[in-house]
């Protein structure tokens, strides 16, 4: 899946292996790279998602169903163009296509995952630091899964798309390519006027919240109930996080100065909290779900951390940055 395509397939159904490209699982990169025919479903072939055009999916033949003909052919070269909606073709494509045996490919990728799984550190033992990871894992499980989900753009969004496992379409909400910092906020006020029904969360990182906070006026004069979770590190943490791999950590405009989220609430109206430990996550996320009302939680998680794996930019697929096995170590330090 595509980051803008995550929802339109189940996350619980086996086929489903994830995001793929920069940030995406190192098993559906690599199985991208071993496979002989991809079928590219309304995707745009960006440059994060297929790293080095020179060394792209090599081995495969390419089907690329498109409505808009102008992303045909624009990035990679495909072997095949199907233009329409993309229902109406795959509609068209079923009846065509004869059963066959794929359990030897299917078994190829577990394999992969398996070896790859080591960067998840949401299930392994509370060590005294609280990773995002831990709180959007916990808030997927807390949700069902059954959330709206409105991103900003950075680390969280990355960290969202890997431990939120969506199984409805356009359960995501997120600016994709634009890039926009400062989104989530006010599209999580359009995405409840839309669904009022529906239980909207906000995950922001502290800078880009910073650009749009002050529309918790608008939440309030709406009386709206929307949850917002912050993904408080400090840091702008992408910018950050390039700093450290490729300039020896010269952290210059990354740090980050920010004011009191949850007392910025209160100012507000708004009732908001600080979670500093793992063991204050799932309590907080029952506390905010119980009440019919917008509540602001504050999230200090690790500074440091990084989104695991990662290809640096322009580089190939099979280049990818794991995480360091010291992290995962400390991570069990008690």
């Amino acid at each position: 899946m595509t980051l803008l395509g995550l929802g339109a397939f189940p996350a619980s159904d086996p086929l489903n292996l994830g995001m793929m490209g920069m940030h995406g699982e190192a098993w559906v990169n690599n199985a991208i790279q071993d496979a002989d025919l991809l079928i590219a479903v309304g995707m745009r072939f960006d440059d994060r998602v297929t790293g080095d055009l020179r060394t792209y999916a090599q081995k495969a033949r390419k089907i690329h169903i498109e409505v808009d003909r102008a992303e045909i052919n624009k990035n990679v070269k495909v072997d095949a163009a199907l233009i329409g909606d993309a229902r109406e073709v795959l509609e068209k494509l079923l009846p065509r296509l004869e059963p066959f045996d794929r359990s030897e490919w299917v078994a190829h990728v577990n394999k992969l995952k398996g070896d790859s799984a080591v960067r998840d550190i949401q299930s392994l033992p509370d060590s005294g630091h609280l990773y995002a990871a831990h709180v959007i894992n916990d808030l997927w499980k807390e949700t069902r899964g059954e959330a709206i989900v409105v991103t900003d753009v950075g680390q969280h969004q990355m960290w969202e798309a890997q431990y939120y496992h969506h199984n409805q379409p356009r359960s995501l909400i997120t600016s994709g390519g634009l890039g926009t910092m400062g989104f989530a906020l006010p599209a999580a006020i359009g995405a409840k006027f839309a669904r009022p029904g529906d239980e909207v969360w906000v995950i922001a990182g502290d800078g880009g919240f910073q650009m749009t906070m002050c529309e918790l006026a608008t939440i309030v004069q709406e009386k709206l109930n929307v949850k917002i979770a912050i993904i408080n590190n400090g840091y702008l943490g992408m910018v950050r996080q390039w700093q450290e791999f490729f300039y020896n950590k010269r952290y210059v405009a990354t740090p980050l100065v920010a004011p009191d989220f949850a007392a910025l609430a209160n100012a507000f109206g708004i009732r908001g909290e600080r979670i500093t430990t793992r063991g204050e996550v799932i309590p907080a996320i029952r506390a905010a779900r119980e009440v019919s009302e917008t509540v602001l939680l504050d999230f200090r998680v690790e500074q440091e951390d990084s989104v695991y794996p990662m290809v640096p930019a322009g580089a190939s697929l099979d280049e990818m940055i794991r995480r360091p096995s010291s992290l995962v170590e400390t991570s069990q330090e008690p």
